[in-house]
């Protein structure tokens, strides 16, 4: 993958993006923890599609955070980079956090959105199935939170460095209070941001993928809870995948985008 900057609304905002593969199209919005670095399921997706996933502003060295307080001006801002990128009607994808922002999207302009990937995403609540604080985590609790694979997720989550190292920890937690600034005006202190009343607008062909085994966002009761909201969405359920199913089981998530695209 390939990075570049790109500046929205005459500087607005100015952000990381990166792209790669060839094919139609895809707009990927990642979740509150960001991308890996060499991420491997943006790989897996520019072995099919064009591929274009940009950072939002407090992640990386992306900038404009201050302009974005609300749900609707993130939501604005999915368009924005949508317009510097030239993209038209892109298939549009998003993960957790990302997956709510693409909803939003989806609903707010469900003309200029066709296709929709949700995988286990973020925007709803159920008081029966609390969401876990992720903003009260410390890094060594994530890995068997986000994955059904612990001993993958940390691997993944630190890049095969030591959780206890400080060097590692001290580099961890400035990196998060970044990301997490942002994710907060969003998920903190619950994700509810009236969604689940604007789901009926989304008129994409939509596919709702799910880790069976998803601890932060379980499938029960959150998966109908978007299944039922939006009109005509499939949902894939895929077994032995947490909350990261992407990086679980690529292949099976990349078989349900495909179902769509």
């Amino acid at each position: 993958m390939q990075a570049h900057h790109v500046e929205t609304a005459n500087g607005r905002c100015r952000v990381r993006v990166y792209q790669g593969g060839a094919g139609p199209d895809l707009l990927y919005l990642h979740g509150a923890g960001g991308l890996f670095p060499d991420d491997p399921f943006l790989a897996a997706l520019a072995g099919r599609y064009r591929v274009h996933a940009p950072l939002l502003p407090g992640y990386e060295d992306s900038e404009g955070a201050e302009h974005l307080r609300t749900m609707l001006d993130v939501t604005l801002h999915g368009f924005d980079v949508m317009e510097a990128l030239g993209l038209e009607r892109p298939l549009l994808a998003g993960h957790s956090m990302g997956g709510m922002i693409a909803a939003e999207m989806a609903a707010v302009a469900p003309m200029a959105v066709d296709r929709l990937v949700l995988l286990c995403p973020a925007g709803l609540w159920y008081d029966r199935a609390p969401m876990p604080d992720i903003f009260a985590k410390l890094p060594f609790e994530l890995p068997g939170l986000l994955f059904h694979d612990a001993a993958m997720g940390s691997t993944m989550l630190t890049a095969g460095l030591d959780l206890d190292d400080p060097a590692f920890l001290s580099e961890f937690m400035i990196g998060n209070a970044r990301r997490l600034g942002m994710a907060g005006k969003l998920l903190f202190p619950i994700p509810d941001r009236g969604l689940k009343d604007r789901l009926y607008r989304i008129r994409a062909r939509t596919a709702l993928v799910w880790g069976a085994e998803d601890r932060l966002i379980p499938q029960d009761p959150y998966a109908a809870g978007f299944a039922n909201g939006i009109r005509g969405a499939t949902l894939t359920a895929i077994p032995q995948a947490g909350h990261m199913v992407q990086y679980e089981r690529p292949e099976e998530t990349l078989a349900a985008i495909a179902a769509i695209a």
